[in-house]
């Protein structure tokens, strides 16, 4: 279980900061989205946390700052665009995994690739163990993403945008495993998510930047109101809401 903390965190690649000033709390075992128009420097945001953009300010993991090596022992990071090299087989990339938990020259024990089989065992990808990577369709290559990552046996996950180019059954699929697999191991989830109505059903809390900056942060159902939606996506909207209560963003057509 991990618990993260962000103390005024600004991060960027060159003398002006994409990402300012963003304080946030994420508490063990729950699933923060980070949202917001195009631009809004989610993906930075996520890096910096990961350790992978130069930040100022304190990304702290159960009340302190992480060393490299710690982080990478405890945190899982999936980029929206995966490199997926081309002559892997699903079991070479998931494997690729365990690299944090081996040491120098170390090859790949039995128990560690006793966990990678358990790994594609639960994302459904056993059958798929073999194949190579180009010939996986989108879905089943966002899963053996998400495999890898949790091969790695951490207890945080930073996913990118994780149903990238996947239809809304697929996109659906991935979030519900994900979640099931959250709630199974205690794992802590902060995600960056496109699709409003996706994020408001499956994250605990969201952040929405605009700019850089931290525009709204709390429950879905506060976050995500008409008039923010008009203010920072420059967008008409209805929010509706599922019989279980999660908000439903819904776009308007504007009179002609």
């Amino acid at each position: 279980m991990t618990e993260l903390r962000l103390r005024g965190v600004s991060a960027g690649y060159g003398a002006t900061p994409v990402v300012r000033g963003v304080s946030a709390e994420v508490s063990s075992g729950g699933w923060f989205a980070i949202v917001g128009p195009n631009g809004a420097g989610k993906s930075t945001l996520l890096k910096a946390i990961a350790g992978l953009v130069p930040c100022q300010g304190r990304v702290e993991l159960n009340g302190k700052a992480p060393s490299r090596k710690e982080k990478a022992r405890v945190l899982g990071y999936a980029p929206q665009n995966p490199v997926l090299p081309d002559g892997l087989t699903v079991t070479d990339y998931v494997l690729l995994g365990r690299t944090p938990h081996l040491g120098l020259l170390a090859r790949e024990s039995a128990a560690d690739v006793s966990i990678v089989e358990e790994t594609l065992e639960r994302l459904d990808l056993t059958a798929l163990a073999g194949r190579k990577l180009r010939t996986l369709s989108g879905g089943e290559q966002q899963r053996t993403v998400l495999a890898r990552v949790l091969a790695q046996r951490t207890s945080l996950l930073l996913l990118d945008e994780p149903t990238t180019g996947l239809d809304v059954g697929h996109a659906q699929a991935l979030l519900e495993r994900l979640d099931l697999l959250r709630r199974e191991d205690g794992t802590t989830v902060v995600s960056t998510l496109h699709d409003l109505t996706f994020a408001a059903q499956y994250a605990d809390e969201l952040l929405l930047l605009d700019g850089g900056e931290v525009a709204a942060s709390g429950k879905p159902a506060e976050v995500l109101t008409p008039q923010r939606l008009r203010d920072h996506y420059a967008a008409e909207t209805e929010v509706l809401h599922t019989a279980d209560g999660h908000p439903v963003v819904a776009p308007v057509r504007r009179p002609t």
